[in-house]
C-alpha cells in the first residue's frame, strides 16, 4: 500500500509549500461537497493532499463545514494518515500564543454536526478512548521541533460548537473544572469521523489567544488572532514540509486505527440499508468486501 499524507488546514492555512505536480481536483463524495477542491501533488517522493478545512476564502463556518464529505474524499483518493492543524484559544500560561499543542484527547461539545458514516440501516461502534495516532503525533512533533517551533506534547482539546466564543463562566468551567488545555471548533466530529474511515489522525492545535479566561486577555479580539494566524500557518507550511522523510515508507499501524472497523460493525448483514452500504464503499470498503 502507497502512502498518502492528507493535511486539513484550519484558520489561515490554505495550501502547501514545495508540492511538485500539483494540482487541484474535485472529488465526488456520495456524502455531499467536501468544502473544496482537493490540492495534490507529492513532497519528497511521498504523496501528498491538502484540503482547506473551510475552503479557500473561508466561506465555511465551523458548524457548515462538510466533515463527513471531507473525510471520504480524502479516503476515496487514497490518503492514510490525515494531519490536521487548526487554530485555538489556550487555557494554560504556558501554552503561548504562537506555540503548538499536539492534542491526544478531545471533549466534544459540539450539537449541531452529523457525526457518522453510520446509522440506521448499519450500526457501527468504533472506539475513541485513544482518538489520534501516537505514531502520526510523534512525527509531528519531531517535525515541529526541528523547523524550530514551540511545541507541546498531550493536551486535552475542547471542541465547542461556535461560532461565537466562549463566555468568561464557560472558559472558567473547562479550564478549572474539566481540565481542557485548549479550545477549538472543528476538530469534532472530524477525529470521530477519521476513526471511523480507518485513517490514522493526528491534531496540531496551533494557539492564537488565551481565551477569556486571562485576566489580561479578558477579551478575545479576531484582529489579535489573525495577526497570531499569519505567523502559526507559516510554521505549519514547515512543519508539513518535514513529514514525508519523517513517516517513510507506508506501513500498517501498529496502533490499529487503519483497522477501526475490525469489530465495529453490529447490524446483520442481510439487514443492512442497500443504500447506505454504497455510499460506504470508500469508508468501510475494507470490512464490507471482505
Amino acid at each position: 500500500m502507497e502512502r498518502m499524507i492528507g493535511v486539513i488546514g484550519g484558520s489561515g492555512v490554505y495550501d502547501i509549500d514545495g508540492l511538485e505536480e500539483a494540482r487541484w481536483q474535485a472529488v465526488e463524495s456520495p456524502w455531499g461537497t467536501p468544502s473544496d477542491e482537493i490540492l495534490t501533488g507529492t513532497l519528497d517522493g511521498v504523496k501528498m493532499a491538502f484540503l482547506p478545512r473551510h475552503g479557500r476564502g473561508h466561506v465555511h463556518s465551523p458548524t457548515t463545514v462538510p466533515y463527513r464529505a471531507n473525510i471520504d474524499a480524502l479516503k476515496r483518493i487514497g490518503v492514510t494518515e490525515i494531519v490536521s492543524v487548526s487554530a485555538c484559544g489556550s487555557f494554560r500560561e504556558e501554552l503561548a500564543p504562537g506555540d503548538f499543542v499536539v492534542v491526544d484527547q478531545f471533549i466534544d461539545r459540539t450539537f449541531a454536526r452529523e457525526k457518522s458514516f453510520f446509522g440506521k440501516g448499519c450500526v457501527a461502534h468504533v472506539s475513541m478512548a485513544h482518538p489520534t495516532c501516537p505514531r502520526v503525533s510523534a512525527a509531528c512533533l519531531q517535525a515541529a521541533r526541528d523547523e524550530g517551533i514551540t511545541i507541546h506534547q498531550g493536551g486535552t482539546y475542547l471542541a465547542m460548537e461556535g461560532p461565537q466564543f466562549s463566555t468568561l463562566a464557560e472558559s472558567k468551567l473547562y479550564r478549572e473544572n474539566w481540565g481542557c488545555d485548549v479550545i477549538g471548533m472543528t476538530n469534532m466530529p472530524e477525529a470521530k469521523l477519521a476513526r471511523e474511515a480507518e485513517i490514522c489522525y493526528a491534531s496540531i492545535a496551533m494557539v492564537t489567544d488565551y481565551d477569556c479566561w486571562h485576566p489580561d486577555h479578558d477579551a478575545v479580539e479576531v484582529s489579535d488572532i489573525v495577526k497570531t494566524l499569519v505567523g502559526n500557518a507559516e510554521k505549519a507550511r514547515g512543519m508539513v514540509s518535514r513529514l514525508p522523510k519523517l513517516l517513510g515508507d507506508y506501513k500498517p499501524c501498529e496502533h490499529g486505527c487503519d483497522r477501526a472497523l475490525e469489530y465495529a460493525l453490529i447490524t446483520a448483514p442481510e439487514k443492512r440499508d442497500p443504500a447506505l452500504m454504497a455510499k460506504l464503499d470508500a469508508v468501510a470498503g475494507r470490512v464490507l468486501n471482505a
